[in-house]
């Protein structure tokens, strides 16, 4: 008999009862239990997060920050609300501690009291950072801890941003702050080098004036000097008038008392010699300006009025006939003996004055200085001679006044000496004064060269300051609202997650199919040969060829596994809505996947009897472990990673991702030929099996375990 004709016997069996017919029906749909209703229970459960319960405590207090009102933690519990991720339930730190560790809340999220003013606090003079408190209880749930790290991340990440919003921005509003105070400095330095200019052209101005100043004040001490040699010159002579002139009062007051009786008499002579002093004074002030030339005329004119006196007293005194008198007289024949001797001293008096006269010429010639003061005295000695010619006629009443006038007259004349005297000092020291001033000037001028030079650094350098402050201006951004907006937005979150996934799975369970898939498959595969031989008996009784026996022991599992595939795709498309990309291609590799599992099943049931089917759920936890279903392989412990290339499942699990999400057709293919080397395999290790069998054996007849 043929391997189909002993599968169908085989089959046959399962229609001969209820229930038979019932175990039939739950080998078939066994594999819904692992594969469908395995990820029906978890097929979106990320979708679901908003039936999660969590507590949320916000006792942030807010905060002031750049005259704006900061409230981070209502805006926190307001996305959150919005986002919709878990269930929360607003409570206070009590509640939601104790809600978490009695697990009324799977976790709560706190936000502090100084949130806001920490968050505030970025864009201050002292920042600091806000915390977010999450309080988890893994004995409640551990993977809900897990996925609440991924979400509070995510809201801490977002409150960083807004503060690093408020930071940035007050960056740039400095940046802009700077600009303008760099523009003014700008500004100010092109006026300081206009200023700077100015004074250079002022300091070199200082070096010509101060040039020619030196020049004048060399020039003023060299006629300091002069000046100074004719002032001692001057000193001398009024030295020497004043001494006449005291010789002069001297004489009138000695003999104002002897005069006295005379001046009745004699008082149109003495008017006349007074006329011609008051005249003599008035030629001498005329031509003080020309000192020099009118000096030589004075002197004559006193001359001349001293040869009047002295004729007048010829013709008084000495021609004149004699009276007869008595009395032996010294005087000539005629004359007046009591007005004579006056008139003979009055005539030495002019003489003298003549003398003097000589002498202020002579004093004129060689003293050609300052002679106002003088001119001053002399006007007074005018005008008392004037007085005195004007009373000469009354000079008996006037002498008094006339002898006040003569010593005020010397009086002047003596303090024109000290003048002079005083004026000698002075152009001394002013002549010393105009060295130390000529010294000075000198070094005035070197310091003004100094200066010059500083200045005409300080004006390069103000160029070169101005030049660079403009320059800075354009370099230092300068942004208006709209674009320190911008720049913030980008800099508080300068990189974003640009995530493109290539084939991506819409859901949780549709990720975890490729791995649920075959675990039911393998597990019906498992069920069924509970239920049938793996090696007709029948066969092996009549000594059958040992690959028919191996075929006809897996035949009907394969069937039966085909039919389980059929059920459990339509469950899973229709009923629960996993979507394939290839689904025609995901039901024929399938159709290999059940046919290679029930081979490696048939097998392990055909070679070690009952202790087979302990081997066979041993391979399948080792499959699973190994297949990299849930985490990459790479992740587990070495032992996994070693024994991942030689199991089956592994390169199932890859092939059927490629087959639902989409990509690449390689390792499909690979997985094709593994699992038709497998198949092969364990159908040619079973027909090995079935050779033996044929061989009874004590250990055949009375098994060590039977099940």
């Amino acid at each position: 008999m043929r391997s189909p004709k002993l599968a169908a016997l085989e089959l046959k069996r399962f229609g001969r009862g209820k229930l038979p017919r019932a175990a039939l029906v739950a080998i078939l749909l066994l594999p819904l239990l692992y594969g469908a209703l395995y990820l029906w229970s978890f097929w979106d459960p990320y979708g679901r997060l908003d039936r999660i319960p969590v507590a949320l405590v916000n006792d942030d207090k807010g905060a002031t920050a750049a005259g704006r009102k900061i409230a981070a933690g209502d805006e926190i519990t307001r996305g959150l609300r919005e986002s919709k991720v878990f269930a929360w339930h607003e409570v206070s730190a009590a509640e939601a501690r104790e809600g978490v560790e009695d697990g009324s809340y799977y976790l709560s999220l706190t936000m502090p009291a100084d949130l806001s003013e920490r968050i505030a606090s970025s864009s201050g003079d002292a920042p600091g950072t806000g915390a977010l408190q999450v309080r988890t209880n893994d004995a409640n749930n551990y993977i809900v801890g897990q996925i609440s790290r991924t979400v509070f991340s995510e809201v801490r990440t977002a409150a960083s941003t807004n503060a690093s919003r408020s930071f940035l921005d007050r960056i740039f509003i400095s940046f802009s702050d700077i600009h303008d105070a760099t523009a003014k400095a700008a500004k100010g330095a092109d006026e300081l080098k206009g200023g700077i200019g100015k004074a250079q052209k002022g300091s070199k101005d200082l070096v010509d004036g101060l040039k020619t100043a030196k020049e004048g004040s060399g020039d003023l001490a060299d006629g300091l000097k002069k000046l100074g040699t004719g002032a001692s010159d001057l000193d001398t002579g009024a030295q020497q008038v004043a001494a006449g002139t005291q010789s002069l009062a001297d004489k009138i007051n000695s003999m104002a008392g002897n005069v006295r009786p005379y001046l009745k008499d004699n008082g149109k002579t003495i008017g006349d010699a007074a006329r011609l002093v008051a005249d003599s004074s008035q030629s001498i002030r005329d031509d003080l300006g020309l000192l020099v030339k009118a000096a030589p005329g004075a002197a004559t004119k006193a001359r001349l009025a001293s040869d009047e006196l002295n004729s007048l007293y010829t013709e008084r005194c000495e021609n004149v006939p004699a009276a007869p008198d008595p009395a032996p007289s010294t005087a000539s024949p005629g004359a007046d003996p009591s007005a004579c001797p006056p008139l003979n001293r009055a005539r030495t008096a002019a003489a003298d004055v003549a003398a003097v006269a000589d002498d202020v010429n002579t004093l004129v010639t060689n003293n050609k200085g300052d002679l106002k003061a003088l001119d001053g005295r002399l006007a007074t000695l005018q005008k008392q001679a004037k007085a005195l010619a004007e009373h000469a006629p009354t000079l008996d009443e006037d002498l008094e006044t006339a002898v006040t006038k003569i010593n005020a007259l010397n009086t002047g004349a003596r303090k024109v000496a000290e003048g002079a005297g005083r004026l000698h000092t002075g152009l001394t020291d002013a002549k010393k004064g105009s060295a130390t001033l000529n010294t000075g000037v000198g070094k005035l001028s070197t310091g003004a060269d100094t200066l010059d030079g500083g200045l005409f650094k300080l004006a390069d350098g103000s160029t070169e300051l101005a030049g660079g402050l403009n320059d800075g201006v354009g370099k230092i951004p300068d942004y208006d609202k709209t674009d320190r907006d911008r720049r913030t937005e980008v800099m508080a979150d300068p990189v974003q997650l640009a995530s493109r996934s290539l084939h991506a799975a819409p859901n949780y369970g549709t990720g975890f199919a490729p791995y649920f898939i075959p675990l039911s498959l393998w597990v019906g595969a498992m069920v069924a040969y509970m239920l049938i031989q793996p090696l007709n008996r029948r066969a092996l009784a009549a000594g059958a060829s040992a690959w028919r026996i191996a075929l006809a022991g897996w035949l009907p599992v394969a069937a039966i596994g085909l039919l389980q595939v059929g059920a459990l795709i339509s469950v899973l498309h229709w009923a629960i809505g996993l979507e394939m990309a290839r689904a025609a291609g995901t039901v024929g590799f399938l159709a290999l996947v059940t046919c290679c599992f029930t081979a490696i099943v048939q097998w392990l049931n055909a070679r070690f009897g009952p202790a087979g089917r302990i081997l066979v759920l041993a391979l399948l936890m080792l499959q699973l472990t190994s297949a990299g279903g849930t985490y990459p392989v790479q992740t587990s412990p070495g032992f996994f990673g070693a024994i991942h290339p030689f199991l089956p499942m592994s390169y199932v699990v890859d092939a059927l991702r490629r087959l639902i999400s989409g990509g690449g057709l390689g390792p499909v293919w690979q997985a094709c030929a593994v699992l038709a080397a497998f198949t092969a395999g364990a159908l040619a290790l079973t027909a090995l099996s079935a050779r033996r069998k044929q061989v009874w054996t004590l250990d055949r007849l009375h098994p060590e375990l039977s099940l």
